[in-house]
């Protein structure tokens, strides 16, 4: 079955794209097929991110251990809303023991309407603005926030 994709053009307009349209043109798909933002107080980071989209996370069963490993039963994993019609990845929030939360060397942007107004809730809901709002040219905005665990997650709009 060949699912449409949308994408946005530079100026803000919807395209439509079929796989056989993004083969003809060369078009790989996007490199980030899934993200997850490691956290330490799972009720907290899920209660931020449910406020800060305004969208419900969904759990997702750890993952069976293998034999010689332990680390599928102190795992636990809330899901991002996603749809496999949509485009863009899908992710999680994992709890795992002996993972650390924090800045590192990840950014995970997340679309948005207008970044402003996540980033105004991100604060209203424990976190702090890093960056507020600005400007990226032809690409549109961004703001970047820390969540509640001290993860840096970026914010992007068009508008």
């Amino acid at each position: 079955m060949d699912v449409p994709t949308h994408r946005l053009t530079p100026q803000g307009h919807r395209i439509i794209l079929t796989a056989k349209t993004r083969k003809e043109k060369g078009m790989k798909p996007n490199p980030v097929g899934w993200f997850e933002i490691y956290v330490q107080d799972m009720t907290r980071a899920k209660t931020f991110y449910e406020t800060l989209f305004q969208a419900t996370l969904e759990q997702l069963p750890p993952p069976p251990a293998p034999e010689d490993q332990s680390c599928g039963g102190d795992m636990e994993m809330w899901t991002f809303p996603m749809s496999e019609q949509g485009y863009g990845a899908a992710g999680a929030l994992i709890r795992m023991e002996g993972v650390p939360s924090g800045a590192g060397g990840t950014m995970v942007y997340f679309s948005c309407e207008d970044c402003a107004v996540e980033a105004v809730r991100a604060a209203e809901s424990g976190g702090r603005v890093f960056r507020e709002k600005m400007p990226i040219g032809e690409h549109g905005f961004i703001a970047i926030v820390e969540d509640t665990e001290g993860n840096v997650i970026g914010l992007h709009s068009m508008h």
